[in-house]
């Protein structure tokens, strides 16, 4: 029987709420060591999240201050799992969605996260996750691909 996320994730995430602005976000990245942050609403219901990539994207890229607000750098349509959802479950989720980490609600609020990586690592269904993980790789590098070609 495949263990549930609610027996992997993480808990203790660090998050960020729409009165926060982007320079904010980057520093919390920094501190936390991590290239995403869930982004919430003061009852901790889940909203969004912004990776790395979108302050790139979203921020630097199109010019905006530090000052600029979460709601312009972050990703509005996040997928999400339930504490149930088991760990095979998830990993075909992150492969469908192409997507490194996935937020864990309960009742719309967040409760943890679980990244392809404690999938991988705690070697707990290694065929799914390395599945899920080399989708994701493979449209990694057809992205590095693109950008080459310009």
């Amino acid at each position: 029987m495949s263990k549930m996320l609610k027996e992997i994730m993480t808990t203790d995430c660090a998050t960020v709420t729409l009165k926060d602005n982007v320079y904010e976000i980057a520093v919390k990245m920094k501190q936390e060591d991590t290239g995403f942050i869930p982004v919430v609403d003061d009852n901790n219901k889940l909203i969004g999240c912004v990776t790395d990539r979108d302050l790139v994207l979203r921020g630097y890229a199109e010019k905006r201050e530090g000052s600029a607000s979460v709601e312009q750098v972050m990703s509005h349509e996040t997928v999400c799992a339930s504490p149930e959802t088991t760990v095979d479950e998830a990993a075909k989720m992150m492969a469908q969605h192409q997507i490194r980490r996935l937020p864990v609600c309960e009742n719309g609020k967040l409760v943890g996260v679980v990244s392809i990586g404690d999938l991988a690592v705690r070697n707990i269904f290694e065929d799914e996750a390395g599945e899920a993980l080399s989708k994701i790789s493979e449209q990694d590098k057809s992205d590095k691909q693109a950008v080459t070609m310009k």
